[in-house]
């Protein structure tokens, strides 16, 4: 293939529905340039409720807008947030927490515990280490307006770590009117209590978001530590503008147009590297893990034959180089877990180990009864990761004798596509591309990609018995060897039943202009407080 990586980059603007939210407090009017930031993420925003979606858009708006009970600091422990003190029970099934003073959510009403009862509870339905967690949660009683308890069958050693996750889903603190929207509807009002507010009336869907600074929110004392501490906003106003077009972004960092780029093209970091009012910087210390998920609702990949082929398939190397280039920014990695952590292993990776075989691909899609139907890969065309793997798989697929079909939008509508689980003729899909972080991966129950509990899991909806059981046995290990343990029989029997593919790891640096200061290094996620221009 000698399409070059610019040239899989392909501009496209998507539009969404904004939704008024009266009574909000008013946002501060024309904030200074010097206290304004302008970014440009790696795609649209088109769903705003980051307890409803995994995807990391939403997630950065949710970390601007609202806040969470704790939060995992730079060493991975987890402190409070929005708690002020909490104690479990001498059987270690009652745990009571108490809100600290100040929480008030952006239109002036008080934060109570209420409202976090119907925000857990509304995030038990929809993210895989809640719903690992509430198996065990007897009853969540609110006993007063600042204490609420999370009462448990049986002892459970993650609770915290289950609340002040890191990875998507979020589990944010709403209105309880808002939390109490059906778990499979999304929440299109946007009130949180978070240290930003966002500005419906200088917002426009599709091209720009705007948030400002939140003048009642109390931040806590510690420093910022990953998402623990003190979310400070020291700056007035925060912009995400949708520039879907690689060059297009470059050159409005290089003007000074924008602040912050987060997902720079490789090709043209040499060209970023050698200006003085530009820095690059790695935020995302253990990178990102590309995986290729598979529908199991509907052929081919309802057949195991046919989940196998595609690791037979793939050659993450071609993948790699074409969009980053220089090695040094990318591995190749036959890990369930990713290749930087803890929880890493060789187990069962004779597929990894023995390279792309496109024959053997093509035989195990006729064992599984492929019969010539189309596979849909949805392809987010404005991500260049997203973008080139598609294109590959899809001619890796042909190859094996598939007839792949690639259905071209932005991430945006493969976002929203993605939770269709009706037939492909009905606007369904069978493949889709994207990526968690490297420390998301690496947990076997915060990440929600490591599901496989059917229809109530992620998209993909890959369903194993035995792989949930082993969960439940790394959850409940008494020490770090046994999890590891764990962990390796989790890899051996994944890549036998296959519950998607991996497309290797990568940790690319953003780019920002070099006045701008105090990036607090959080997996798969930009937070903006602490963050200001010198």
């Amino acid at each position: 293939m000698t399409t070059s990586r610019r040239a899989f980059v392909k501009g496209s603007v998507a539009t969404a529905a904004a939704v008024s939210a009266p009574g909000l407090l008013k946002a501060q009017s024309g904030p200074s340039k010097a206290r304004t930031l302008r970014s440009v993420l790696h795609g649209d925003l088109k769903i705003f409720d980051p307890i409803w979606t995994t995807a990391n858009m939403t997630g950065n708006h949710g970390l601007l807008i609202y806040d969470t009970l704790f939060g995992m600091d730079d060493k991975r422990n987890v402190q409070p947030q929005m708690v002020d003190k909490w104690g479990v029970s001498d059987d270690k099934k009652t745990y009571t927490f108490t809100l600290r003073d100040g929480l008030k959510f952006h239109d002036g009403q008080a934060v109570t515990s209420a409202d976090v009862v119907a925000s857990i509870r509304r995030w038990s339905a929809r993210d895989g280490a809640a719903q690992h967690m509430f198996k065990r949660v007897a009853d969540t009683p609110v006993k007063d307006d600042k204490t609420f308890q999370i009462v448990l069958k049986e002892h459970y050693g993650l609770v915290l770590q289950a609340l002040g996750k890191i990875e998507t889903n979020l589990p944010v603190i709403m209105r309880k009117k808002d939390a109490e929207t059906d778990p499979n509807q999304q929440v299109t009002t946007k009130v949180g209590s978070g240290p930003f507010v966002f500005n419906e009336g200088e917002t426009t869907s599709g091209q720009r978001y705007v948030y400002d600074k939140n003048p009642n929110y109390v931040p806590r004392k510690e420093p910022p530590s990953g998402m623990a501490g003190g979310k400070v906003a020291k700056l007035d106003r925060v912009i995400i503008e949708n520039m879907a077009d690689e060059q297009t972004a470059v050159a409005a960092l290089k003007a000074g147009e924008i602040d912050f780029y987060e997902i720079p093209p490789i090709d043209l970091l040499d060209q970023l590297e050698s200006d003085k009012n530009i820095k690059l910087d790695v935020l995302n210390k253990g990178g990102n893990v590309g995986m290729c998920r598979l529908n199991w609702l509907h052929p081919p990949f309802d057949k195991i034959e046919a989940r196998q082929a595609m690791l037979h398939l793939i050659k993450q190397e071609d993948i790699l180089k074409a969009v980053f280039g220089n090695p040094k920014y990318y591995r190749t990695c036959g890990s369930l877990f990713g290749c930087t952590g803890l929880m890493q292993s060789d187990a069962n990776t004779g597929w990894f180990k023995g390279g792309q075989d496109i024959a053997k691909a093509k035989e195990l899609f006729k064992k599984a009864g492929y019969d010539g139907r189309p596979v849909v890969i949805l392809q987010a065309t404005n991500i260049s990761f997203m973008n080139n793997a598609s294109l590959l798989v899809a001619q890796w697929l042909k190859e094996a004798g598939v007839n792949a079909e690639l259905a071209a939008s932005d991430w945006g509508a493969v976002v929203t596509r993605r939770a269709v689980k009706k037939p492909v003729a009905e606007g369904g899909w069978n493949i889709f591309i994207t990526w968690g972080s490297g420390e998301g991966f690496d947990n076997p129950i915060g990440f929600v990609a490591h599901t496989a509990n059917g229809g109530d899991g992620w998209f993909g909806w890959p369903k194993d018995d035995l792989h949930e059981k082993l969960r439940d046995e790394w959850a409940l290990a008494g020490t770090p060897d046994e999890r590891k343990a764990t962990a390796r029989k989790l890899q051996e029997n994944a890549w036998t039943y296959v519950p998607m593919a991996l497309l290797g790891q990568w940790a690319p640096p953003v780019a920002h202009r070099a006045n701008l200061k105090g990036f607090i290094p959080i997996p798969a996620h930009v937070p903006f407080w602490n963050v200001e221009k010198a």
